[in-house]
């Protein structure tokens, strides 16, 4: 199952928004076939697992490991319960009961009807780790949240506008391996999200640069509709702003999805209805410190990552703070970064 895991981090981002599983199938103790989640609408992991063994007549003697509750229905692919039963597997592991209504024991049903000897719950807190993003939109009907910010010693996330350059452009806080780290995480996570603010200040890409990967879908909160031509987000065909319900505009003079939300009732609760109605399973908070502060305020996130670097500002915006104790530290050059935990999938 640790190797099930393992191959499943392969297709955190390029499955969604279908779980990343990871599968493996042994006979007499040697592995004989793997597999993980195809980019949505291909195989999923077990038909990936049981067309990588060479000699399938060994199938009928072997064990498969599977993160996830094989699924039970036919959506972009058959069910993979089904595919067990026809190659005759006689022995699967599981690591975790699918929440997913179309599923959700369903899988374990079809097995057991056909006297395959089923084991569930195997690394079972592990294989909820893998899949926190799936679960958290499943059971919490919201994408699993991540904030990140950089701040100084002496917990600046911003300078002053005196010293920042004439042009917007982003002031970097953290080092640059500490910036190739945020890339990667970009790179784990279905969609990225920033206040106007930040917009304005950055003119950010919010791409995956520094490594390989694909790049997460930008959103933007924008209430009147204030991005022009002159941002880079405005050509991004994926990118998604969500404006006032009162501010006009014509859809089709815009090359970018946009939403409207009620900015005089409660709008993180909308915004993530919309997100889940998107199939958004992660969202990647980046910005700035009032869009933060608001989610932090609101209690709703999962996880924060907040990189401290020695540099002081003395003055500029301060750095959001969060009320609990670190899970970890980890040192990136002289940055610090601290990891929190908010979320009961973790």
């Amino acid at each position: 199952m640790n190797r099930a895991i393992e191959l499943a981090k392969n297709a955190i981002r390029s499955a969604y928004p279908n779980p990343a599983v990871g599968c493996v199938i042994v006979h007499q103790n040697k592995i004989i076939g793997e597999g993980y989640t195809s980019p949505y609408g291909g195989p999923h992991a077990e038909v990936n697992a049981i067309a990588s063994v060479k000699d399938p007549s060994l199938l009928i003697d072997s064990e498969l490991y599977v993160t996830l509750e094989p699924c039970a229905h036919f959506g972009k692919t058959p069910p993979c319960a089904n595919l067990i039963v026809t190659n005759k597997i006689p022995r699967v592991f599981i690591g975790l009961l699918d929440p997913n209504p179309q599923v959700a024991g369903k899988g374990i049903e079809i097995l057991k009807e056909h006297n395959i000897d089923v084991t569930r719950g195997v690394l079972e807190k592990d294989c909820k780790k893998h899949h926190r993003r799936f679960l958290c939109f499943q059971e919490n009907k919201r994408p699993y949240i991540t904030l990140k910010w950089a701040e100084t010693k002496d917990h600046f996330m911003a300078p002053t506008k005196k010293m920042r350059s004439q042009t917007a452009e982003p002031y970097w806080i953290s080092s640059g391996a500490s910036r190739a780290r945020v890339h990667l995480w970009r790179s784990k996570e279905q969609a990225i999200l920033i206040g106007v603010n930040t917009l304005r200040e950055d003119n950010p890409l919010l791409d995956v640069r520094m490594v390989h990967g694909m790049n997460p879908v930008p959103i933007i909160i924008d209430p009147k509709l204030s991005i022009d031509s002159s941002y880079h987000l405005y050509s991004n065909p994926d990118l998604i702003v969500f404006v006032d319900g009162t501010t006009k505009y014509k859809q089709e003079e815009y090359p970018f999805r946009i939403l409207k939300i009620d900015f005089s009732k409660e709008v993180i609760h909308q915004l993530l209805e919309h997100l889940y109605r998107l199939k958004i399973l992660s969202l990647f908070i980046e910005g700035g410190a009032y869009t933060l502060n608001e989610f932090i305020k609101s209690g709703i996130w999962d996880e924060a990552r907040v990189i401290q670097s020695t540099n002081e500002f003395k003055d500029g915006i301060k750095a959001p703070e969060i009320k609990l104790n670190p899970t970890h530290k980890e040192f990136i050059e002289s940055d610090c970064i601290s990891y929190y935990i908010n979320s009961p999938n973790e």
